[in-house]
């Protein structure tokens, strides 16, 4: 499998954990008790991470008995999907922010592209997004639904007319970019120092520096991979 689902011109990248049964949550900081993270008045429980991290692995699990293999480290997967977690409400905000609301249709419409790209590389979407991707099949909804925000703020931003020159391109997704880092720091997400922390350079989240990780037990992964190349700010 070659063919990646693509997030804001990159490819999927995104973090995590082997064991879902080690989720405990200690009271770290800003961070409320059973909460995996807070971005603006929302809460995402560490009992929803965990269920994720579950789904996720189970799709592996399924993965593998077909022969294919996670393209992301299985040893962060607890990264990967709170980044994923996260990435929802930023996109959210986003759609609020930009005045966007997207239908139903637009977002099925994204979801019969991942299913389409998938076909072509003789898989299902949950194989292409589970194995590609580190996204739990049961998310695929709101990866749809972040796909056709973001559309919609493409044809907002360059009127529907898709530049075909690179430094229109560039200029395009800088304001993308631009766009979605505001309302990541609208939001000003917080982590549980267990799971990690919020990176703006990797816009995903990677495992919190020693000086934390000293006092709260950690995930077994040495970093989170990102969702993008490049954080916009």
């Amino acid at each position: 499998m070659r063919r990646k689902v693509d997030v804001r011109r990159t490819s999927m990248k995104v973090a995590g954990l082997a064991l879902v049964a080690g989720l405990t949550v200690a009271a770290c900081g800003p961070v409320k008790m059973g909460a995996a993270a807070i971005t603006g008045q929302d809460r995402i429980s560490a009992a929803t991470l965990t269920n994720e991290v579950a789904n996720l692995d189970a799709a592996y699990q399924a993965d593998a008995a077909k022969n294919l293999h996670p393209q992301r480290a299985k040893s962060q997967q607890v990264q990967q999907v709170l980044t994923w977690l996260i990435l929802f409400r930023i996109y959210d905000k986003l759609a609020t922010r930009q005045g966007i609301s997207v239908t139903p249709a637009q977002v099925q419409a994204q979801r019969q592209l991942v299913v389409t790209a998938a076909k072509q590389d003789k898989l299902t979407a949950a194989e292409y997004v589970s194995a590609d991707g580190a996204l739990p099949p049961d998310l695929l909804s709101g990866f749809a639904r972040l796909l056709a925000i973001e559309a919609a703020l493409k044809n907002k931003f360059d009127g529907g007319r898709t530049p075909t020159a690179t430094k229109g391109q560039d200029a395009l997704s800088a304001r993308l970019d631009d766009a979605t880092c505001v309302a990541a720091k609208d939001l000003d997400i917080q982590v549980n120092p267990q799971f990690g922390e919020w990176d703006y350079d990797s816009f995903g989240v990677v495992l919190a520096p020693a000086k934390l990780a000293a006092a709260v037990p950690s995930p077994n992964a040495s970093k989170a991979a990102a969702v993008r190349l490049k954080a916009p700010c």
